[in-house]
């Protein structure tokens, strides 16, 4: 065999005949091949519909069980504004699997397709060796989504195993959830630009965020930062003051939320599902012991205090997990 590991990395949003032809290439070049399924643990989306335990089943159904032998799959998260520990936490899945630093005779590589912007990453482990695959057929996952969820015929891109396994999750309410977040996309597409500005503040007390819930598309349902689009003739501050006070119905003086900012950042998001987001956050972080007063919105379900250890990927809405993770600078609960 040429490699002893070959790393195949994608979200397989779905898993494709593509997909599959380039792990039976990798399958006939290493000996083992790692496929990291990317954008694991992340709260259902049209751009990232299927959890890791549904992909990893839709790609073991392809593959024989003396191959399935020699694929090894592992999820991995997205760290959208930590680059570098994205890039680490490869390297730690595949010491996982190998110690490549003390055998310096592995043979190593990635294999895929730099079909865009997206696989740059392909190009972030100039020690690795690359096998380069076209792209079959021109397939794209994002076109398959489309016509999955808008129920039309998908079928010659998917193997029959994969779309049995679709049809199942038809019948879930999953599938409905996300048709209904599809329509919300086109619709919002057709009204508003497609990059846009928003406010977001991540308030902190006592080892705990302040969380709305969302009662509309996008996101119904999930978790997020207090968050606006900025309207015109309207500054970042006064945006993110006024959801805390107005629509997040924390009972607090403006001068007390003023007072307690400590940083701003600016995170720019551009798999938003509405489109590319500019999201400028303050952080807040309050040294009362007694939790500040809040009250349900209109605009969610409710806002209430979430201990930072008890936030996870699955139940945020887009970036915001993200956002939480850089500004805190801490891990958080699990996935890592």
């Amino acid at each position: 065999m040429k490699y002893n590991y070959l790393i195949f990395i994608g979200r397989f949003q779905p898993f494709h005949i593509g997909h599959e032809k380039v792990i039976k290439t990798a399958l006939s070049l290493a000996s083992k091949v790692i496929v990291l399924v990317g954008s694991a643990h992340q709260a259902r989306s049209f751009r990232n519909p299927w959890n890791f335990k549904e992909r990893e089943s839709f790609i073991r159904a392809n593959f024989s069980t003396i191959e399935n032998e020699n694929i090894l799959t592992f999820p991995l998260l997205d760290y959208l504004y930590n680059e570098d520990l994205w890039i680490q936490t490869v390297k730690e899945i595949l010491l996982g699997v190998a110690d490549y630093n003390s055998n310096t005779n592995l043979k190593i590589g990635l294999i895929g397709h730099q079909k865009d912007e997206s696989s740059y990453y392909l190009s972030r482990f100039p020690e690795w060796e690359r096998e380069e695959c076209e792209n079959f057929n021109n397939i794209s996952s994002t076109n398959i989504r489309e016509l999955f969820f808008s129920n039309k015929e998908t079928t010659n891109s998917l193997s029959d195993k994969v779309m049995k396994k679709l049809n199942i999750f038809k019948m879930q309410d999953e599938y409905i959830t996300m048709q209904n977040e599809f329509a919300f996309i086109k619709k919002y597409h057709n009204e508003w630009p497609l990059i846009f500005n928003t406010v977001s503040a991540l308030v902190i007390q006592s080892g705990h965020i302040l969380l709305i819930r969302k009662r509309t598309e996008p996101g119904l349902g999930l978790f997020s930062l207090p968050c606006r689009r900025i309207h015109n003739k309207e500054k970042l501050l006064d945006v993110a003051i006024k959801k805390l006070r107005e629509e997040a119905s924390i009972k607090l003086s403006e001068s007390v939320l003023l007072e307690n900012i400590t940083r701003t950042e600016v995170f720019d998001n551009p798999y938003s599902w509405r489109g590319s987001t500019i999201t400028h956050t303050f952080l807040i972080e309050l040294d009362c012991d007694k939790f500040s007063t809040i009250t349900s919105p209109f605009f969610a379900f409710f806002s209430t205090w979430v201990p930072l250890s008890k936030v996870n990927p699955e139940m945020m809405f887009e970036d915001h997990y993200q956002i939480i993770q850089t500004l805190t600078a801490k891990n958080l609960k699990g996935f890592l």
